[in-house]
């Protein structure tokens, strides 16, 4: 599909705004491209490629004519809008919750399982941003050792929570650094987000476990093994953007240090970054503004018989979400 028409949901915000960075990049150019936001946005102009683009009203229905539709939204409008696009003939690639457990569609991180690409009903949904780190080197570990259990700590930036949120951080650490705590204000999370962590990732349920934690559990299994047990900690930081994880790994296979860190390197999708001698270990900064997930601190666990502890980070808002929503797009492309 050289002459493809596509079509950008949620453009001007943080991911929409990241996946046009995205393919100006990789010079991934459609033949036509339309972007789509909110009332509040639209006649707005964006650059793209030396073009200027008239940001359209997302009311005004408007997939006529295009074969793919990248959906950066929230899930409710992904409910709405997602059907819509696909009963006009275009392909939805979903960056939401919404679609992502439902059967039929395929939750697709390209370096893990590209080939479910082959099977989407119209739609194919993008994992969630800690998910996807995740998975990328778990599909290794799996693939040859055979995961049993995974216990993963999530420390997670506020650019995952939108502009809002890295406002708010600002302006608070500028409030807490003045000593004015009294005037700090707390819209985009119930406390007070600046030098603090928040083990508060998306909504409580009855469980006890965040939605945030639940996706995780959830999506891993859809992606790797339903076989795989997982107890995650989702905790929400003042870092601006990059998602760290704290991961132990149990496998029913045993290995050595050496052997697992080889094939990690060797890996698709990532960079291992595992030198204490000379301090090297991956941090969210370090990673900002890359494609590839780092992972470090790669040592055995010495309290099980067959275990690792990995130290992972990801640019949440390009791996975690918007190149990988484009590298779904190009293997579409592909396949077309």
């Amino acid at each position: 599909m050289l002459n493809y028409k596509l079509g950008i949901v949620g453009a001007t915000g943080l991911v929409g705004n990241k996946i046009l960075e995205i393919l100006e990049e990789k010079e991934v150019k459609p033949k036509e491209l339309r972007l789509f936001a909110s009332s509040r946005s639209a006649g707005n102009y964006v650059d793209f490629m030396g073009d200027k683009l008239k940001i359209e009203d997302i009311k005004k229905e408007p997939f006529d004519n295009l074969d793919i539709v990248m959906f950066a939204t929230s899930s409710d409008i992904s409910r709405e809008l997602v059907p819509q696009a696909v009963k006009k003939g275009a392909i939805a690639i979903d960056n939401s919750s919404y679609f992502r457990l439902h059967e039929d569609v395929p939750l697709v991180v390209p370096e893990v399982n590209v080939k479910e690409l082959e099977h989407h009903n119209g739609i194919v949904a993008n994992p969630n941003c800690s998910t996807i780190q995740l998975v990328v080197p778990l599909k290794v570990i799996d693939e040859y050792y055979s995961v049993k259990r995974v216990i993963v700590n999530t420390y997670q930036a506020v650019s995952g929570s939108g502009k809002n949120a890295i406002d708010e951080l600002k302006k608070n650490s500028l409030l807490e650094l003045s000593g004015l705590r009294d005037s700090v204000k707390c819209d985009a999370y119930p406390k007070n987000i600046a030098f603090n962590c928040l083990p508060h990732v998306d909504d409580f349920t009855e469980s006890r476990y965040t939605k945030e934690e639940l996706k995780m559990i959830n999506e891993t299994k859809k992606i790797i093994s339903p076989n795989i047990e997982i107890s995650p900690t989702c905790i929400r930081v003042a870092t601006l953007n990059g998602h760290g994880e704290s991961v132990n790994i149990e496998t029913n296979k045993g290995f050595s240090r050496d052997e697992l860190t080889e094939l990690l390197s060797k890996a698709k999708g990532i960079t291992v970054v595992d030198d204490p001698e000379s301090l090297s270990y991956p941090t969210p900064i370090e990673n900002d503004n890359r494609d590839e997930i780092l992972v470090g601190r790669i040592r055995k666990d010495s309290t099980i018989e067959n275990g690792v502890n990995l130290w992972i980070t990801a640019d949440n808002l390009r791996k975690g979400a918007a190149t990988n929503a484009v590298q779904i797009l190009e293997n579409l492309l592909k396949k077309c």
